[in-house]
């Protein structure tokens, strides 16, 4: 890990709570000028400290609001297997996330759909098709307790 100074943290959060900000605007958050603000800021990019900057959206609004966390397990695990479990995962829209985990399962995926119907034609048509696949245990969230999108920097 390259190291970061106060700066670069103070910047790292500042870009977490708003990454919609002007170089100006930032560079006033974290009291520097906007030249070495934008230097740095490039820096931290290029050496992967800030990977993309996205859009928060609302799931319930745009009419996904059935969030479930399916776990996975195979029927058995090596590279090759799970090198194809994870190809196919990433051409499934629905699942916004996916773990490789320890434990009872093999995969934690974070799953969006309109409605219990929707989930139900996901798992059958998608991960059943899967051959590999031992069982799918799913985990149906009631309501959202807490949801941060940040990493915590000031533990660093």
């Amino acid at each position: 890990m390259d190291t970061l100074d106060e700066t670069d943290l103070k910047i790292l959060r500042t870009l977490q709570r708003n990454a919609k900000m002007t170089t100006k605007e930032l560079a006033a958050a974290v009291n520097l000028t906007p030249t070495p603000v934008f230097e740095r800021q490039r820096r931290l990019e290029r050496r992967g400290y800030i990977k993309k900057y996205v859009a928060v959206l609302d799931a319930e609004k745009l009419g996904l609001g059935l969030l479930v966390f399916c776990k996975v397990k195979l029927k058995q695990i090596n590279h090759e297997i799970a090198d194809a479990f994870t190809r196919r995962i990433a051409h499934m829209p629905e699942v916004t996330e996916c773990y490789n985990t320890s434990g009872a399962y093999d995969y934690l995926l974070k799953v969006r759909a309109r409605d219990m119907r929707q989930y139900q034609e996901f798992v059958l048509n998608k991960l059943g098709e899967m051959d590999d696949l031992s069982s799918v245990e799913s985990s149906f969230v009631m309501s959202e307790v807490k949801q941060e999108y940040g990493i915590n920097v000031d533990s660093i």
